[in-house]
């Protein structure tokens, strides 16, 4: 049982009176995008990866706006320029997240990482010019070969990235997306047993997936997934993590990757829909304040480090009993 799980019998919070969808005002976007397949099978697979999550973001209650093959555009724009707008369109300071999440191909020179789309493609300098405007919480899922080399690009303060290779190096067909996609089918990815998956639980099914197909198949690995939600635009292996915690050490002043990404759920639990918006911002603020302070306990007496992990987490029990 997680340390939420914990905290929802504690104060005993009531979700029976849930509404059966997200709230409007905090549904998340969704913009979809799907690449260039090049040939029929890739074509197939990622539009097959592409419904599964737009299957999912319909049950989250999420604005869902898709880019690409199956996407149903009848105008004369490139896929490029539609991304381009469909990003200008978004709200640009809203409290509910956004989700940029590609199926497709990636290339790499050696200078320049880009997206297959159809028509003209998207560099990674492109794609980090059109987000730069945004202040809410974004995450970008880059689900391509060579996807690693956009990291460095987009990471930014407030923003996640998850890309389905550690460089741009690693050029050959990534096959992350399809366990990503699946990751919201079911509960099988949820390790905290909130009866949710989240951004970074579905990470980490979808790593461990890829990883089990090369041990399976004989074959030496050629993807290698990175989070980062930190900023620092370095990323983090699945390996690195035990369940959802990181062991790396980050840079001083910087938080682990994972806390962020825990926060976000494309489809959320009856328990995160009984929330109301701004009940859930304190909360998530609150569960990174608590994730900042665990960092500091080596440096900490241990009586002032739980007097502090105390105060954080009665805070929390007396949010749940307000909603």
């Amino acid at each position: 049982m997680g340390w939420r799980e914990l905290l929802y019998c504690l104060v005993g919070l009531q979700v029976h009176d849930a509404p059966p969808t997200a709230s409007p005002a905090v549904a998340p976007t969704v913009v979809l995008v799907v690449g260039a397949g090049g040939e029929d099978a890739f074509e197939s697979g990622f539009g097959l990866w592409a419904d599964r999550l737009a299957a999912a973001a319909g049950s989250g209650g999420a604005q869902l706006a898709r880019v690409g093959p199956g996407a149903g555009a009848s105008d004369e724009k490139t896929d490029r320029d539609r991304l381009k707008a469909v990003l200008e369109q978004v709200e640009p300071a809203s409290p509910a997240p956004l989700w940029l999440v590609y199926f497709g191909h990636g290339t790499f020179d050696g200078e320049r990482a880009k997206l297959n789309l159809r028509g003209p493609d998207v560099a990674a300098a492109e794609l980090a010019q059109w987000l730069d405007p945004l202040r809410r919480t974004t995450a970008v899922v880059l689900c391509a070969s060579s996807s690693g080399a956009f990291l460095p690009k987009l990471a930014r303060p407030g923003r996640i990235v998850v890309s389905a290779t550690k460089s741009g190096h690693q050029y050959s067909y990534s096959r992350f997306g399809d366990y990503f996609s699946a990751a919201w089918d079911g509960l099988d990815a949820d390790l905290d047993k909130d009866e949710q998956v989240s951004l970074h639980e579905a990470f980490l099914h979808a790593s461990a997936g890829t990883a089990e197909f090369y041990v399976g198949e004989a074959r030496l690995a050629t993807e290698h997934a990175l989070l980062d939600d930190n900023g620092d635009g370095l990323g983090t292996p699945a390996s690195w993590f035990r369940g959802v915690r990181s062991t790396r050490e980050p840079e001083p002043g910087k938080m682990a990757d994972g806390p962020l990404a825990h926060q976000l759920h494309l489809v959320p639990s009856a328990r995160e829909r009984a929330l109301s918006p701004e009940l859930r911002r304190e909360r998530d603020q609150l569960e990174l304040e608590l994730e900042a302070l665990r960092q500091l306990k080596p440096t900490l007496e241990e009586d002032a480090y739980y007097a502090r992990l105390e105060a954080v987490l009665l805070k929390l029990a007396l949010l749940y009993r307000q909603d």
